[in-house]
């Protein structure tokens, strides 16, 4: 599979870059990666870069975008940080990789068992982490169930994982709401933004679309 080039990333539609991604995990669920030579692609977008993506994850080491996608050298923009939340300096890297890089797709993914979640639903607290975690705080909120006090916390892993989903609803809207560049794009329908779970257990991305 060669690496991708202004003409390959020109053809490529919001939709189409959602089914690569789509493609690209189910390879990687059923352990057949696409076969590609990396060296060469280095090689092959020294001169420049037309990646077709752009994931905003988790930092979390088991969540490596390039990998459960299964996309090799310049395919996609990998912006990560811990509970996939937003904030200036994301928004100005993402809108960089949409409206000067050409990126057709914005995926918010988040995942299973998140420790940054985890952390908002207990309300952890050390240094800088407090402030990030307070970012991740509303989805907690949103969740209305359990109600239990004893059972709204990083113990009970099914409220967790839908804070997490909730988690990245609310992202999306954030970026909608902080970001015009983006929002405008969207609106004329140069990218999808969308969102996405990456399930640990079984390396499934489920689409929210």
């Amino acid at each position: 599979m060669k690496a991708q080039t202004k003409e390959t990333q020109a053809m490529i539609s919001p939709d189409g870059a959602i089914t690569l991604l789509k493609e690209g995990n189910e390879r990687f669920v059923q352990n057949q990666p696409a076969s590609r030579d990396l060296l060469e692609q280095v090689q092959d977008t020294a001169g420049g870069q037309y990646p077709f993506a752009t994931i905003l994850s988790c930092i979390d080491s088991r969540v490596s975008a390039e990998l459960i996608f299964d996309q090799g050298v310049g395919d996609i923009f990998s912006v990560r940080v811990a509970g996939n939340i937003v904030n200036e300096d994301l928004l100005g890297s993402m809108e960089f990789a949409c409206k000067l890089a050409g990126t057709k797709v914005i995926v918010v993914l988040g995942h299973t068992a998140c420790g940054a979640v985890k952390g908002a639903c207990d309300d952890a607290r050390l240094g800088n982490l407090t402030a990030l975690v307070s970012k991740i705080k509303p989805a907690v909120s949103v969740v209305k169930e359990p109600s239990e006090a004893s059972l709204r916390n990083s113990a009970n892993a099914s409220f967790v994982d839908e804070v997490a989903r909730v988690n990245v609803e609310l992202t999306i809207e954030n970026i909608r709401k902080l970001s015009p560049v983006l929002a405008d794009m969207e609106l004329n329908g140069e990218i999808k933004i969308t969102g996405a779970m990456y399930d640990i257990r079984t390396g499934k991305v489920a689409f929210m679309d």
